[in-house]
């Protein structure tokens, strides 16, 4: 048992709350880290957190046959002039079944920019099932921006499946998120994307997929809305290197001088590849508005509404 615990101001609780619906310190394994050093932390028989010696980060081990438990490892940052990368390797035994709830927030209100980058790996055992839960979120009056770059690092094992939930809704002023995943034999990839940018905000994603094994399968879908003069760009590179399936979706919401920019590639090398991509981006279609408005709400009202229904 490892468990280590200081003292949260009321605007880490609010960014636990929106980064990981956390209420409090939560009950199981966790790893709560703060302005680059340890907050919260316990492990368990299940899952054990442990911290790496050669790097700053964690390693997160999951014990084989575990079902129904979870894992939260939030990171908070709360002043400026303060960069880090984080590094943390997750083992997944095999046939264990887990929830890891990850993610940051960035209360920022000093001219001086503040940026957080983690590097996740994957290794997910045979017959394995993950869903990760990744939320970015960004907060204060300063001028100093506020920068995500992570990168998440998947292999998947014969029958083993990976959820990857990420979702950037407010605040951040840029962010680069990069993600590489092997997927083998029998093996699936589910990606459900969701940003929101405004203002000047940059978002850009970049998923490079291999589908390496015999019935491997991938489904990737990015829902985007993108406000003000903000730039979001969607990069997809997806290869069938066997017998399998992939599919690779973007949607896009554009609103006044805002950009959206999708750069697709897929690469059949073998035969056996079904491969398929989609992407469209529009405006608010003018029937939608004036439907909810002559229900009585106002056009920003009507608006707001089809975003967030289009976000959830």
């Amino acid at each position: 048992m490892d468990n280590k615990t200081q003292q949260m101001s009321s605007t880490d609780a609010q960014l636990l709350e929106t980064i990981a619906d956390l209420h409090g310190i939560p009950e199981g394994s966790f790893n709560i880290r703060k302005n680059g050093q340890l907050l919260a932390r316990n492990s368990d028989t299940d899952i054990e957190i442990v911290s790496k010696k050669d790097k700053d980060g964690i390693d997160i081990i999951v014990k084989q046959g575990v079902k129904n438990k979870s894992v939260h490892i939030p990171v908070l940052l709360t002043v400026g002039n303060f960069h880090e990368t984080v590094y943390n390797d997750f083992y997944i035994g095999a046939g264990a079944e887990v929830t890891i709830i990850a993610g940051c927030g960035i209360h920022n209100s000093t001219c001086d920019a503040a940026e957080h980058d983690g590097v996740h790996t994957f290794y997910v055992s045979k017959n394995a099932k993950v869903r990760y839960v990744e939320r970015h979120y960004a907060s204060g009056d300063g001028t100093g921006k506020k920068v995500f770059d992570p990168v998440t690092k998947i292999y998947l094992k014969e029958g083993a499946q990976f959820i990857l939930e990420s979702t950037q809704l407010g605040g951040v002023t840029y962010s680069d998120r990069k993600t590489y995943a092997a997927v083998g034999k029998r093996a699936q990839l589910i990606v459900k994307e969701k940003i929101l940018t405004d203002n000047e905000e940059k978002a850009i994603t970049d998923f490079k997929v291999r589908l390496t094994g015999a019935g491997s399968r991938a489904d990737i879908v990015s829902r985007s809305v993108a406000r003000g003069k903000s730039y979001q760009c969607f990069r997809s590179d997806l290869v069938g290197k066997n017998e399998c399936f992939g599919h690779v979706e973007c949607d896009g919401i554009l609103l006044e001088g805002a950009r959206i920019v999708s750069v697709p590639k897929i690469d059949a090398v073998s035969p056996e590849a079904s491969l398929v991509h989609e992407a469209a981006v529009g405006k608010i279609a003018g029937e939608q508005l004036l439907k909810l408005m002559s229900l009585g709400l106002t056009e920003q009202e009507a608006e707001d509404a089809i975003i967030r229904g289009y976000l959830n």
